[in-house]
């Protein structure tokens, strides 16, 4: 298995990837990494990598695309970038998946124009996955289509439930859509068509999850269009961090905290690692024809190893194919 990853993307580049790829090298003795970017920059963090370096192979990329610049245009013009030919080298074979932490537009329109679109899919989307009460979801879309059709998340629902079966092992995840309310009537215009479709689509549609409930386990996936998702997502990361933030403070606001927090440290460690998105890595983009996550821009290396960790897990669980196959089952559905 051979990986695609961009060694310039991210706040922490070029030092987070490289230090991830070793990470993800001696922890996969499968893998093997294309290591892509400006070598006089990744040189200098890779170390002692003698144990690794026959499954390691360093290629010279001299551009960069920014968050600064045009996604469309960057991905068009700079041809030499770790983007671009991360995502040719999945389209031609050369490479099962491609992992980088830089511009998240550069990655869609990689993802749309150089590597391309699962026939049937409408749109690609971004997919995060989120922790919570019980274990974990996965939040479809989060700002990759901030304007979408009812088809387009119903599509949403096929990618999600793909994913979750392939990568986490899920045997019938709940689909469910994002609501201000469980009834069918429920809404504005884009979840009352949707909700319709998603009943006869082929997974398993449990309905509207208001917003309280999905940080309780209601659901598996939770299909919304991108406005919404992004939304859901930033909120609860930063509830998230103020609840820890409360909680500390609280904590050592007198002598009893302070001897309270000590006894429970083992308890409030395990509970910040389970809210920690570097356990995850980052987000795939699921609707197009390869493997890709786009790991968080401020990954450090042990989050960027788990991004690499997640496109392992969506090659070995043929995530793209059972997208194909479920997004042709909608199309016959509807002919």
């Amino acid at each position: 298995m051979i990986i695609y990853v961009d060694a310039m993307g991210g706040d922490l580049a070029p030092e987070a990837p490289v230090k991830g790829a070793l990470r993800a090298l001696r922890q996969y003795p499968q893998l093997s990494i294309i290591l892509a970017g400006r070598l006089d920059e990744v040189k200098p963090h890779l170390g002692d990598y003698s144990d690794v370096a026959d499954r390691l192979i360093l290629e010279e990329e001299p551009e960069v695309i920014t968050n600064h610049e045009s996604p469309v245009m960057g991905v068009r013009k700079k041809v030499n970038s770790a983007t671009v030919q991360g995502m040719l080298k999945v389209r031609n074979g050369e490479a099962d998946g491609f992992v980088s932490a830089g511009s998240t537009g550069a990655t869609l329109a990689g993802g749309m124009f150089r590597l391309g679109r699962i026939p049937g899919v409408e749109r690609p989307a971004l997919a995060p996955v989120i922790n919570n009460g019980k274990g974990r979801f996965l939040l479809i879309d989060c700002g990759a289509n901030v304007d979408c059709k009812p088809e387009y998340l119903v599509q949403f629902g096929v990618m999600g439930d793909a994913y979750m079966k392939g990568v986490w092992g899920l045997e019938n995840p709940r689909i469910g859509l994002a609501n201000i309310g469980a009834e069918a009537e429920k809404g504005n215009a884009l979840v009352k068509e949707t909700y319709p479709l998603m009943e006869k689509a082929p997974y398993n549609f449990i309905g509207n999850v208001e917003a309280r409930e999905i940080p309780l386990d209601g659901a598996d996936v939770v299909v919304t269009d991108g406005f919404g998702g992004n939304l859901i997502l930033k909120y609860t990361e930063g509830l998230a961090k103020a609840l820890l933030g409360v909680i500390k403070k609280e904590l050592l606001a007198d002598f009893r905290g302070k001897v309270a927090g000590l006894l429970a440290k083992p308890a409030f460690t395990r509970v910040k690692k389970a809210l920690d998105p570097d356990e995850v890595g980052g987000a795939p983009l699921l609707g197009v024809q390869g493997a890709v996550v786009k790991a968080h821009g401020s990954s450090n290396d042990y989050a960027f190893s788990n991004a690499i960790a997640q496109c392992i897990k969506m090659i070995d669980g043929h995530v793209v194919k059972i997208i194909e196959e479920g997004v042709k089952k909608i199309a016959e559905n509807q002919g």
